[in-house]
Protein backbone atom coordinates (compact mmCIF):
# COMPACT_ATOMS: atom_id res chain seq x y z
CA UNK A 1 0.00 0.00 0.00
CA UNK A 2 1.25 3.49 -1.13
CA UNK A 3 1.46 5.73 1.74
CA UNK A 4 2.71 9.53 1.54
CA UNK A 5 1.83 11.35 4.97
CA UNK A 6 2.74 14.78 5.53
CA UNK A 7 2.81 17.06 8.52
CA UNK A 8 4.50 19.48 10.18
CA UNK A 9 2.05 22.29 9.40
CA UNK A 10 0.45 24.75 11.37
CA UNK A 11 0.00 28.52 12.29
CA UNK A 12 2.41 30.77 12.71
CA UNK A 13 3.88 34.50 12.70
CA UNK A 14 5.54 36.28 9.42
CA UNK A 15 8.96 35.60 9.69
CA UNK A 16 8.60 32.56 11.66
CA UNK A 17 10.04 28.97 10.26
CA UNK A 18 8.28 25.31 10.01
CA UNK A 19 9.40 22.33 8.90
CA UNK A 20 7.64 20.20 6.97
CA UNK A 21 8.18 16.25 6.92
CA UNK A 22 6.70 13.47 5.01
CA UNK A 23 7.04 10.19 4.52
CA UNK A 24 6.91 7.62 1.94
CA UNK A 25 6.31 4.23 1.76
CA UNK A 26 5.04 1.19 -0.05
CA UNK A 27 7.19 1.90 -3.20
CA UNK A 28 11.22 2.11 -4.02
CA UNK A 29 11.06 5.87 -3.62
CA UNK A 30 14.75 5.99 -3.00
CA UNK A 31 14.93 5.86 -6.74
CA UNK A 32 11.89 8.77 -6.91
CA UNK A 33 12.13 12.27 -7.84
CA UNK A 34 10.02 13.69 -4.91
CA UNK A 35 8.92 17.51 -4.32
CA UNK A 36 6.78 19.88 -2.51
CA UNK A 37 3.85 21.12 -3.70
CA UNK A 38 1.23 24.20 -2.39
CA UNK A 39 -2.50 25.11 -3.16
CA UNK A 40 -3.73 28.59 -1.86
CA UNK A 41 -7.29 29.06 -2.16
CA UNK A 42 -8.61 29.62 -5.87
CA UNK A 43 -5.10 29.04 -7.04
CA UNK A 44 -3.16 26.17 -9.10
CA UNK A 45 -0.75 23.68 -7.32
CA UNK A 46 2.68 24.82 -8.34
CA UNK A 47 5.76 23.44 -7.33
CA UNK A 48 7.96 24.72 -4.25
CA UNK A 49 10.99 21.96 -4.36
CA UNK A 50 12.30 19.20 -6.29
CA UNK A 51 14.82 17.00 -5.21
CA UNK A 52 16.47 14.23 -7.11
CA UNK A 53 16.46 10.43 -6.12
CA UNK A 54 19.84 11.03 -4.33
CA UNK A 55 19.62 14.21 -3.19
CA UNK A 56 22.35 15.43 -5.37
CA UNK A 57 20.43 17.77 -7.52
CA UNK A 58 17.59 20.39 -5.83
CA UNK A 59 15.54 23.13 -8.01
CA UNK A 60 13.46 25.73 -5.84
CA UNK A 61 11.34 28.49 -7.93
CA UNK A 62 12.31 32.24 -7.10
CA UNK A 63 9.14 32.67 -4.85
CA UNK A 64 11.44 30.55 -2.40
CA UNK A 65 14.88 30.49 -3.18
CA UNK A 66 16.82 31.16 -0.16
CA UNK A 67 14.07 30.30 2.45
CA UNK A 68 13.00 27.06 1.46
CA UNK A 69 15.54 23.91 1.36
CA UNK A 70 14.47 20.82 0.51
CA UNK A 71 16.06 17.13 1.80
CA UNK A 72 15.54 13.37 1.55
CA UNK A 73 16.17 10.46 3.24
CA UNK A 74 16.27 7.53 1.76
CA UNK A 75 15.62 4.58 4.67
CA UNK A 76 15.18 1.07 3.62
CA UNK A 77 11.77 0.53 3.54
CA UNK A 78 10.52 4.39 3.98
CA UNK A 79 11.58 7.62 2.41
CA UNK A 80 11.65 10.31 4.43
CA UNK A 81 11.25 13.76 2.49
CA UNK A 82 11.51 17.24 4.36
CA UNK A 83 11.16 21.12 3.31
CA UNK A 84 12.54 23.50 6.14
CA UNK A 85 10.50 26.94 5.60
CA UNK A 86 11.95 29.88 6.96
CA UNK A 87 11.40 33.32 6.73
CA UNK A 88 7.42 32.51 6.30
CA UNK A 89 5.36 35.42 4.76
CA UNK A 90 1.93 35.42 4.59
CA UNK A 91 1.90 34.54 1.02
CA UNK A 92 3.12 31.11 1.96
CA UNK A 93 0.10 30.20 3.60
CA UNK A 94 -1.44 27.16 1.32
CA UNK A 95 -2.09 23.45 1.71
CA UNK A 96 1.75 22.22 0.87
CA UNK A 97 1.59 18.39 -0.44
CA UNK A 98 4.81 16.15 -1.02
CA UNK A 99 4.66 14.27 -4.41
CA UNK A 100 6.63 11.41 -6.03
CA UNK A 101 7.76 10.92 -9.50
CA UNK A 102 9.01 7.52 -11.27
CA UNK A 103 12.42 7.90 -12.99
CA UNK A 104 13.84 10.44 -10.71
CA UNK A 105 14.21 13.44 -12.80
CA UNK A 106 13.04 16.74 -12.59
CA UNK A 107 9.25 17.90 -13.36
CA UNK A 108 7.39 20.97 -12.18
CA UNK A 109 4.05 19.76 -13.59
CA UNK A 110 1.29 18.11 -11.05
CA UNK A 111 0.63 15.42 -14.09
CA UNK A 112 4.48 14.42 -13.96
CA UNK A 113 3.98 13.34 -10.42
CA UNK A 114 2.58 9.20 -9.38
CA UNK A 115 1.97 9.76 -5.78
CA UNK A 116 0.65 12.53 -3.70
CA UNK A 117 0.11 13.04 0.17
CA UNK A 118 -3.07 14.34 1.76
CA UNK A 119 -1.33 17.78 2.09
CA UNK A 120 -0.82 19.62 5.45
CA UNK A 121 -1.83 23.11 5.78
CA UNK A 122 0.02 26.00 6.55
CA UNK A 123 -1.01 29.75 7.76
CA UNK A 124 1.19 32.64 7.81
CA UNK A 125 -0.46 35.22 9.67
CA UNK A 126 0.87 39.06 9.40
Amino acid sequence: QVQLIESGGGLVQAGGSLRLSCAASGRTFSTYGMAWFRQAPGKERDIVAHISWNGANTYYPDSVKGRFTISRDNGDNTVYLYLQMNNLKPEDTAVYYCAARSGGGWANRVYEYDFWGQGTQVTVSS
